[in-house]
């Protein structure tokens, strides 16, 4: 487990609840404006967060009880990969993590994107692993039938990020040698044939993109349940998962203890771990929804009033706990939770501009006052695998370095 408290924004619309756009009108214009994502990943990078992730979805929105678009919530998205891409110059050290589905999207068109977004980024690019179950967004692609099964989508997904993988290690570091005096820009032999045939894709060839400063962006993968854990420690650097709230308080309200849900939660992944013999100990982050405020109350009370905007209370449709708090209770329910092993956790702002602000500017001095967090370094240089405690990616096709006899 990493010796600081890793800390995940996850930047979702005008927020993850619903009828966030409601009590900020603004927020809902703002969500297809560039300039309104660059500044909100931009204060996150300058709080020293670790890195973001945006949500995305072949969907437009959320879908009502009849399966249609909801419309009493933002629906509309621009394409997660291409904003953090975008946004990517602006930012100095933080990392950025697009969702990206692996149920439609060619492996080819994931693979080389987040190469991309990794050299724009100068390493910062992680990659939120995501599978699209449903006959609607099935039908956006006319090439699947319907709705498959969760065992056919998570073998799909395995031989995805598979071959993804070896696209990314397709190329040596050292593969462009722009040797001027022979003419050659590359060595050909360092060149690889990412070759793979499985029961749902096969590539042949490699990358058109030479490999990206961290080989390997790391992967996140969110395990609600068994299988889910499964497929995470098949595929995943750092897993995510959804504790509910526990103690006291409940769900929503002020903070309480962790307690068994916390705890086998972090188990699953440990006990997935183990049945795939994986020698690995990936970070693993609790998901929470936020809300602060200056005080507990004023918190509920806006929770209140978005409830009320909405019809129905967020806590009973989010399948994560819902922490309604300010920065020093949430510091405590992160406390408990690296006491039982989490490396840190991923926050969901219920209302992207205040929450994630507050989280900028009142959680992480917050943190560092608790010892939990280290002040942000002036000059950051690392890349996201080196900030989240992951080992360098080595290539498949490294050739291993040969002792020389003394």
């Amino acid at each position: 487990m990493p010796d600081r408290t890793i800390l995940v924004t996850a930047l979702h619309g005008a927020g993850w609840h619903p009828a966030a756009w409601r009590a900020d009108p603004a927020a809902a214009r703002d969500t297809t404006r560039l300039a309104h994502w660059r500044r909100v990943v931009v204060e996150q990078g300058r709080a020293g967060i670790d890195a973001v992730t945006l949500e995305d979805a072949f969907t437009a929105g959320p879908l009502d009880a009849d399966g249609d678009l909801d419309t009493r919530t933002v629906v509309g998205r621009l394409d997660a990969l291409l904003v953090a891409s975008a946004v990517a110059p602006a930012t100095r050290s933080v990392g950025l993590v697009p969702t990206v589905s692996v149920t439609h999207t060619e492996p080819f068109h994931v693979a080389t994107g987040l190469q991309t977004l990794d050299h724009v980024s100068a390493g910062r690019a992680g990659w939120r692993i995501q599978v699209s179950p449903t006959t609607r967004e099935a039908a956006l692609f006319g090439r699947r039938s319907g709705r498959d099964d969760p065992a056919t989508l998570a073998a799909e997904a395995r031989e995805v990020a598979e071959v993804v993988s070896r696209l990314w290690d397709s190329w040596d570091d050292d593969a462009i040698i722009r040797d001027v005096a022979t003419g050659r820009f590359i060595d050909r032999d360092r060149i690889h044939d990412a070759r793979f045939v499985g029961e749902h894709v096969s590539v042949h060839g490699a990358s058109i993109v030479p490999r990206s400063p961290q080989g390997r962006p790391p992967v996140f993968a969110l395990a609600h349940d068994d299988d889910a854990a499964r497929l995470a420690v098949d595929t995943a650097d750092v897993v995510l998962v959804t504790p509910g709230a526990s103690g006291p308080s409940g769900g929503v309200g002020g903070v309480g203890g962790v307690g068994l849900e916390a705890r086998g939660a972090l188990a699953r992944v440990r006990h997935a771990e183990q049945a795939a013999g994986s020698a690995t100990v990936r970070p693993v982050l609790a998901d929470l929804a936020v809300l602060l405020g200056s005080s507990v109350a004023e918190a509920e009370d806006e929770l209140a009033a978005l409830d009320a905007a909405s019809g129905s209370p967020y806590s009973a449709a989010s399948d994560a706990a819902v922490l309604v708090t300010t920065a020093t209770g949430l510091v405590d329910r992160i406390a408990d939770l690296r006491a039982i092993g989490y490396a840190g956790v991923r926050l969901r702002p219920l209302r992207t501009s205040a929450d994630s602000t507050a989280v900028a500017r009142q959680l992480v001095p917050a943190l560092v006052t608790a010892g939990l967090r280290a002040d942000p370094p002036s000059r950051p240089t690392v890349d996201l695998r080196t900030r989240l405690g992951i080992a360098p990616a080595v290539s498949r096709y490294a050739v291993p370095t040969q002792g020389v006899p003394s």
